[in-house]
């Protein structure tokens, strides 16, 4: 209970660096006015004085930072000047789910896969089932998201769309669950494939390396001379340790997914989730929605974190000790 006490608080000072961090970028550049980059282009003096006045911008930086944070996470009011004055954390609050569709499923997948591939590879070390599984990773690793994804829309879209083997697939976009079940997973289907053919081939090799070097641990070695069975051996006792290192890299990976990491695979198949918000706002300059999206992913992927960190305590007994 002390170490999960201990983490948060440390969690919490990392917020707050990271807030502190994000808004000296965007809000505390010399030479840089903000109120120019909040307004967006061709702004009436008008605007730039509202703006001004309602940011503090007038006032010193300590009071600034307040005042965004305050917009940001209190208030929820900061707008989008740059879009009609829209809100911008309603934005990233509808877009949040979509991207939690698309990465839950892809995960799922890349996490199923990996450790089948990873495992069979591990327990036929040496054979030509395990050469391929690892090439087949290989490649998985070496082929660009966009890319796939732009082929695999070619294929399912354009070229085979009205054959019986893709007439299934619908237009480009995203289908709410509540509007359509069956809908929504057909729309996503095909990104979920897409976005975790690069993880299945990571996980999967790092998942089969570990489980090749616990073989000759002295507690792999007991379990043998037991007389326990391979099978139980490597799934019992070297798959359960390597879970540890799965665990690590899975909860950092997830975390820069869904705070916005899966944005070429948004864009290429016109989901509306958050990295396809924070594409559209870089190609249009819109300040206050890339602020807003760089502290979500930089709170999601900190918060992940620390839970993975917690995790670890239940996990592994030496890192519960160690604290």
């Amino acid at each position: 209970m002390t170490a999960v006490l201990r983490r948060a608080g440390q969690t919490l000072l990392v917020l707050f660096g990271v807030s502190v961090l994000v808004f000296g970028v965007f809000f505390a550049t010399p030479g840089v006015d903000p109120t120019a980059r909040i307004a967006g282009r061709n702004a009436s003096p008008q605007i730039m004085e509202k703006i001004r006045h309602e940011y503090g911008f007038d006032r010193p930086l300590p009071v600034q930072y307040a005042i965004m944070m305050k917009k940001l996470f209190i208030t929820r009011d900061l707008a989008s000047y740059a879009d009609r004055g829209e809100l911008v954390v309603p934005e990233i609050l509808q877009a949040a789910p979509v991207t939690a569709c698309l990465v839950c499923g892809a995960a799922f997948i890349w996490v199923t896969v990996s450790i089948a591939m990873g495992t069979m590879a591990a327990a036929m070390k040496g054979t030509w089932v395990d050469r391929g599984l690892m090439m087949l990773g290989l490649v998985g690793i070496s082929i660009p998201v966009f890319w796939l994804g732009e082929v695999a829309n070619l294929v399912t879209q354009s070229r085979y769309h009205d054959t019986w083997l893709f007439s299934w697939v619908p237009g480009l976009g995203y289908v709410p669950f509540s509007q359509s079940p069956s809908g929504w997973f057909r729309a996503l289907v095909i990104p979920w494939v897409v976005l975790a053919v690069m993880f299945i081939g990571i996980y999967s090799r790092v998942l089969r390396t570990d489980l090749v070097t616990l073989a000759g641990e002295d507690f792999m070695r007991t379990a043998r001379a037991k007389g326990l069975s391979p099978a139980r051996i490597l799934l019992w006792h070297g798959l359960r340790t390597s879970m540890v290192t799965f665990v690590s890299l899975f909860g950092m990976d997830f975390a820069q997914l869904v705070g916005g990491g899966a944005l070429l695979t948004e864009v290429v198949f016109g989901l509306p989730g958050v990295g396809r918000l924070t594409y559209r706002a870089l190609t249009t300059l819109d300040l206050p929605v890339i602020m807003a999206t760089v502290m979500y992913s930089a709170v999601f992927v900190v918060l992940a974190n620390a839970a993975v960190d917690v995790i670890y305590l239940f996990l592994d007994p030496r890192v519960r000790d160690a604290r």
